[in-house]
């Protein structure tokens, strides 16, 4: 394993919305359908999410023109209602995911492992997309 794929790269917002609703938006599978993709050229047209220390998820991904998809999942390590989720990728990666009340608005920070094919700018890159697409979708919804 090379250190590049050992980096933990974080990406953070301020989702201007009580931490119940940002919570709501990032776990029910009608709302991440809505929102987790990182470009409008994308879709997310299934999520399926059962949110407990164990469970599963998994949201299928795809460019609207057919060309491309994906299915992102994983298993969840830990899971703290309106403060923490935690989670393994698909391949062995960890993901944790700490959301904080401030008053009328909710900080979500993003913390993942760097897989080792693409750079890591443009992995902070991607991933801080599909959480700026998570702040439009709730503060809209």
């Amino acid at each position: 394993m090379t250190a590049e794929q050992k980096a933990a790269i974080t990406v953070e917002t301020t989702v201007h919305a009580p931490i119940e609703k940002v919570w709501a938006c990032w776990t029910e599978p009608q709302h991440i359908t809505g929102w987790s993709f990182a470009t409008d050229e994308w879709h997310a047209p299934k999520a399926e999410n059962d949110l407990r220390t164990g469970g599963t998820f998994l949201t299928r991904m795809e460019a609207k023109d057919g060309s491309f998809g994906f299915d992102f999942s994983g298993v969840y390590d830990e899971v703290q209602w309106h403060e923490l989720i935690s989670y393994t990728l698909g391949d062995g990666r960890k993901v944790t995911v700490t959301f904080s009340s401030q008053g009328s608005d909710t900080k979500v920070i993003q913390v993942f492992e760097a897989e080792g094919e693409n750079p890591v700018e443009m992995q902070q890159a991607g991933w801080q997309a599909f959480l700026d697409n998570f702040k439009k979708y709730c503060e809209a919804s």
